[in-house]
């Protein structure tokens, strides 16, 4: 048979006194919250007078079970409760069926009420899904409120104190995942460096510290190291090396890239451009390597014209310096 989910979020707690080496039910509290608009659309709670035996004498008095219990609530008000019996098919229609949420609820609260549905002889409602808020927030959140106690992070975010009823508890569960969710959503959307700073920063809350590292801010600070090492090392610094004049030392700044050649070509001595086509390159090429006989010929008969067109005056002081 497939369970029909229903549309809405439960988030609930329930209080509890120990007794006997086990848990009893003081007290459930839930909340049914619309998951779009995170509202709530209906509320349920009640106290729980535990079995006879459990906490106190045949009757299921209270006044001698622990400290804690007595300070929440008095004997008289659970003495008047109804038992668990009374409430579980209320209990079962809240829970069953729906996705369930609440602080550490999966090692503590849903253990709770599979007991107490046992202790009765019938079948615990089963979640569509659940939600913990612990998990939640220890693995994004991290811990920089503190410990992670509910009681913690309410006072972290200034909603109020916790009162451990389980419907203020239910509804101060709610407003703290609220926080918690605006604040990571804003971390999302900052740059990796206005974290990186943040991060460096001095808190200045009174009694929290707000630079602790958590696994989002440390992934984007580690980001924005990565990005500032690549950067470093693909713009390498401008090297110097030094020039000497007549005694004096001198640093020039050595460019990192090699200068542009300028566009068109060489200028001659006039500053006019030399356009030079790519076969006279060529022909020029072939010249230097492999000179041909005519080149020779040519070289010779200058060198024959130059000896006979030298004039007389040259020849007849060199005969004097040879005399002398």
């Amino acid at each position: 048979m497939t369970m029909m989910t229903r549309r809405e979020i439960v988030f609930f707690d329930v209080e509890t006194c120990s007794s006997e080496g086990r848990w009893w039910l003081l007290e459930f509290g839930a909340i049914l919250v619309c998951p779009r608009r995170l509202v709530e659309v209906g509320s349920y709670d009640t106290l729980i007078r535990p079995p006879p035996g459990p906490g106190g004498d045949a009757d299921g008095d209270l006044s001698s079970s622990s400290a804690a219990v007595n300070r929440r609530f008095t004997a008289d008000h659970v003495e008047a409760a109804p038992a668990f019996r009374d409430v579980a098919d209320k209990i079962y229609d809240i829970l069953h069926g729906r996705v369930w949420a609440g602080h550490n609820i999966r090692r503590f609260d849903c253990p709770r009420i599979r007991e107490a549905f046992a202790d009765i002889g019938r079948p615990a409602p089963e979640p569509a899904g659940v939600i913990d808020s612990l998990n939640v927030l220890a693995t994004d959140f991290g811990r920089r409120a503190g410990d992670l106690k509910m009681a913690t992070l309410a006072a972290y975010f200034g909603i109020g104190k916790q009162k451990h009823r389980s419907l203020d508890d239910a509804r101060m569960n709610l407003e703290v995942l609220k926080h918690c969710a605006t604040v990571l959503l804003l971390e999302s959307s900052m740059p990796p460096h206005v974290l990186a700073a943040q991060q460096s920063a001095p808190s200045s809350a009174a009694h929290h510290d707000d630079a602790v590292v958590t696994r989002r801010r440390a992934a984007a600070v580690a980001a924005h190291q990565a990005a500032t090492a690549t950067m470093m090392t693909t713009t390498p610094p401008a090297s110097k090396h030094v020039v000497v004049h007549h005694g004096s030392t001198s640093q020039q700044t050595k460019l990192p890239f090699a200068p542009a050649a300028t566009a068109g070509g060489k200028r001659d001595s006039l500053g006019k451009l030399v356009v030079r086509t790519p076969g006279a390159n060529n022909n020029k090429q072939q010249q230097r390597q492999a000179p041909p006989a005519a080149a020779l010929t040519a070289a010779s008969s200058r060198r024959a014209a130059v000896t006979t067109a030298t004039p007389f005056h040259m020849i007849l002081r060199h005969s004097r310096t040879i005399l002398r």
